[in-house]
């Protein structure tokens, strides 16, 4: 299947005109909308007639790569943000923002509103400092449900852009869920979002439930966000075991990064210490396996689970002779970390991805 006029135009415009520090200007060419007809005249992308239909294709993750081809536009940098992709003069992706010099970025970029598909509760209040605006839509791994379509939608819809989606990395969840609003409110074809999704934001195929949702699913017209109740919540109330999974990936995370410099804590993060990351996911560990529902969940996941928990638990312990110096525990930890890394992966492969 070849790609669309339309889709033809708007990769390569977006490619030529890509500028974070200024609103690209598109040349019309050859039957292109025109810059009147694709925006509502105050930099929001106009609304279009209708959705555009669902594609004719069995595996979407698979196809992603061979409906459209785009020109390259790799993630950019920034401070405080990483994985930075503009997809649309409305719409823009990247990673969880990190400080007041992220915030001072994306003001830079002219962002006024971000989503977060996280599950980690935003700092809505730091954001509101620089002027912007939180609004906080969790999503799995697996898909996107109804309610969370029908939630991005409105808020790409209704609240000021430029909106800055992210997730943790800004590769699966936040381009998923940008994804929609490239469909639903950019009026961009589905198999050019699909396309931004692998090509230019780099999400996994594994993911197969993100990809079916923007290339399969229904996405929502404009009747049905504007009759939706919702008030852009900066902190979606979530607990259990997403949230537990929340504290585990930021432990995780913690424990690579100082495991690439002795264990020793960065000067630039001293709140960031290994013994402490490594307490932090074994109660998390312990604290799943207290939850009610805990004992009827898979054998594989439990063993997983209990393992992990030992895991960190010797990282503790080990992670204390290294702060003793002791020869030899450096190579320990890691080869803890290393271990305890894999078991969440085995996981994840299973009951995530």
């Amino acid at each position: 299947m070849k790609a669309s006029t339309t889709a033809r135009w708007f990769a390569l415009s977006v490619f030529a005109g890509f500028s974070f520090l200024g609103t690209a200007a598109c040349s019309n060419t050859g039957g292109s909308p025109s810059e009147a007809e694709r925006t509502n005249g105050n930099g929001n992308a106009a609304e279009p007639k209708l959705v555009p239909a669902p594609l004719k294709v069995e595996k979407p993750a698979e196809a992603a790569d061979t409906l459209v081809k785009l020109p390259a536009n790799p993630p950019q940098e920034m401070p405080g943000l990483h994985n930075v992709v503009k997809l649309s003069d409305r719409i823009i992706i990247g990673a969880e923002p990190e400080g007041r010099e992220a915030f001072a970025s994306l003001v830079k970029m002219g962002v006024k509103t971000i989503i977060s598909v996280d599950g980690k509760t935003p700092d809505a209040e730091a954001a509101a400092k620089h002027g912007l605006r939180y609004v906080h839509i969790p999503i799995g791994y697996d898909g996107i449900t109804e309610e969370e379509r029908l939630k991005l939608a409105k808020t790409y819809r209704e609240l000021p852009g430029p909106v800055y989606t992210h997730c943790f990395h800004g590769k699966h969840r936040g381009p998923a869920a940008a994804a929609v609003g490239r469909v639903a409110v950019d009026g961009a074809p589905r198999d050019q979002a699909i396309a931004e999704m692998s090509q230019w934001c780099g999400t996994g195929k594994a993911y197969t439930g993100l990809y079916e949702v923007i290339a399969l699913g229904d996405l929502p017209e404009a009747s049905a966000t504007k009759q939706l109740d919702y008030n852009f919540a900066p902190a979606a109330a979530i607990g259990g075991l997403q949230s537990a999974m929340v504290v585990v990936a930021r432990a995780e995370e913690g424990l690579k990064a100082l495991s690439k410099q002795g264990w020793k804590a960065d000067a630039h993060h001293p709140d960031l210490v290994a013994i402490e990351e490594a307490k932090r996911a074994a109660d998390t560990f312990t604290s799943i396996m207290q939850q009610a529902d805990y004992a009827g969940r898979p054998a594989d996941y439990k063993q997983w689970m209990e393992r992990s928990e030992e895991t960190s638990k010797e990282l503790v312990l080990v992670l204390e002779t290294v702060e003793r110096g002791e020869p030899e525990a450096s190579d320990q930890a890691l080869r803890l970390y290393q271990r305890l890394k894999a078991d969440c992966n085995a996981c994840h492969k299973s009951y995530r991805d």
